[in-house]
């Protein structure tokens, strides 16, 4: 699935998904989701970032796990 969004690049962060135009993982935001931080204060830590942004990280990662075949428990 095409998220526009979010680039994986290979010479970006050593290929892991990031916020298109920037260096910021999806990985990265979703841990700071994972921490109770709002969509305000990753904004605030990212001004870089718009709320779209961080849908999509949420978005691409929820796609990935559709896609595995296998879900450890």
């Amino acid at each position: 699935m095409k998220h526009m969004r979010i680039d994986i690049d290979p010479e970006i962060m050593l290929g892991k998904p990031v916020i298109k135009g920037t260096r910021i993982t999806v990985e990265l935001i979703l841990r700071k989701i994972a921490d109770g931080q709002s969509v305000e204060q990753i904004i605030k830590s990212h001004p870089n970032l718009v709320p779209d942004d961080i849908y999509a990280a949420t978005a691409f990662a929820a796609d990935y796990i559709a896609d595995e075949d296998n879900v450890l428990a």
